[in-house]
């Protein structure tokens, strides 16, 4: 009986909060973490946006290249001004590149998992984002789960 009841709980708390959940329209700006990357988020409507980025990563003798791409949804929380939380899942594609192996080279798919936190500041166009971005490859190098993704974002927002 306790599990129904928790259940529906906690389903009521994500659907309860009917305010609007976004502050910008479009935003542009550096993910940094792992991996560094380049990215552009603009929202679909007043919770859902889709974020594309591009990241690089280099270790002793060997590195990746990726595409990512990622629909999220945005929350309000609402006992903070212009914070959100928010979940969603995407896929990437990385290029692995080998010192060791001959220089080789390989391809990964990536399904990939968000949650995060999203602030956006009232009088500055200024958006602040930190996130934990576990990932499945299905293939190749580095087949598996990864859950060591994640990065803390600075982007310029645009119409607001």
């Amino acid at each position: 009986m306790k599990k129904p009841l928790l259940l529906t709980f906690f389903m009521l708390c994500l659907f309860a909060f009917n305010a609007e959940a976004q502050n910008y329209k479009s935003a542009a700006g550096l993910r940094l973490g792992s991996p560094l990357s380049a990215s552009y988020k603009t929202f679909l409507n007043e919770s859902n946006a889709i974020e594309a980025f591009a990241s690089f990563r280099s270790f002793s003798g060997y590195s990746w290249f990726a595409l990512n791409g990622a629909y999220q949804i945005h929350k309000p929380i609402s006992s903070v001004d212009g914070l959100n939380y928010y979940y969603g899942a995407g896929a990437g594609v990385y290029f692995w590149s080998f010192d060791f192996i001959d220089s080789s080279e390989t391809t990964t798919i990536g399904i990939q998992g968000y949650l995060g936190l999203d602030y956006t500041f009232e009088d500055t166009p200024i958006n602040l984002t930190v996130d934990w971005i576990p990932t499945y490859f299905l293939s190749g190098f580095s087949s598996g789960f990864g859950g060591g993704f994640g990065s803390l974002g600075i982007r310029y927002t645009f119409s607001r």
